[in-house]
């Protein structure tokens, strides 16, 4: 690997945990970048995962804080995710490679979109939801929905966090820092599940996911404290609006 294809990663991998932990993104920075250096799709999906398992360490890591009494819940829900990922893993290692280049721009401009209407789709759900509280158990319709964010986050990922975002607002009223924290967790769980299964009988490219994992663990960790104090509103924005040129450029 060459110093500028080392360097993009670096740099790719820094946005990647910053918008996954902030936005629940981070594949749109990633997953690009692997392709950019010349990795296939499917090798660049199967090593973007094993690569993002830094994200779960770093964001865990910069919101100590908001996940404080939570272990109980985490536990429920990262079990729940974990499966799903398992089964979406499963699901991408059985469809041609074909059939994956055909999705993915679909998957990045549904994440792209997702990201665009998350606050009037979490006002939405809130006015029509009963909270709950936080270490109540999971009921069966929210154990489903996390599930399929789970295999959903096992198989390509892009804005599954969005996704496990807007589900776990059925869960409880809290600051918006806590349910991103638990967010965070949760989708880390479906990814670590996946990336287990592709370092097992994937082509994983081991120079290019420690690269891109060395600058996601440090901007996941970043990202926590970014919640805490900057105003998320225009980085979301922009990186909607990215994603949906990335998905425009794959189509043609």
């Amino acid at each position: 690997m060459g110093i500028g294809s080392a360097a993009l990663l670096v740099s790719a991998g820094v946005a990647s945990g910053l918008a996954g932990s902030i936005a629940g993104l981070a594949s749109l920075f990633s997953y690009p970048a692997l392709l950019a250096v010349g990795l296939p799709p499917v090798a660049a999906n199967v090593t973007n995962t094993v690569a993002l398992f830094s994200n779960t360490v770093g964001t865990a890591a910069g919101s100590r804080t908001e996940l404080r009494g939570q272990r109980d819940r985490l536990l429920r829900l990262a079990a729940i995710a974990a499966l799903g990922g398992a089964v979406g893993a499963a699901l991408l290692l059985g469809t041609p490679s074909s059939a994956f280049e055909a999705v993915v721009p679909w998957l990045i401009a549904l994440g792209s979109v997702l990201i665009l209407v998350r606050d009037p789709l979490r006002r939405l759900i809130a006015s029509r939801s009963r909270p709950l509280a936080h270490t109540a158990r999971p009921t069966l319709p929210l154990a489903c929905a996390v599930l399929l964010v789970g295999l959903y986050g096992g198989y390509f990922g892009a804005a599954s966090g969005v996704l496990m975002l807007a589900v776990l607002s059925l869960t409880a009223t809290e600051p918006l820092p806590v349910t991103n924290a638990v967010k965070n967790i949760a989708t880390g769980a479906a990814n670590v599940t996946a990336a287990v299964a592709y370092v097992a009988i994937a082509p994983v490219n081991w120079p290019a996911a420690a690269t891109l994992g060395l600058g996601a663990l440090l901007g996941s960790w970043l990202g926590p404290l970014a919640v805490r104090r900057l105003p998320e509103t225009p980085l979301r924005i922009a990186i909607a609006l990215g994603g949906l040129a990335l998905a425009v450029s794959l189509w043609r």
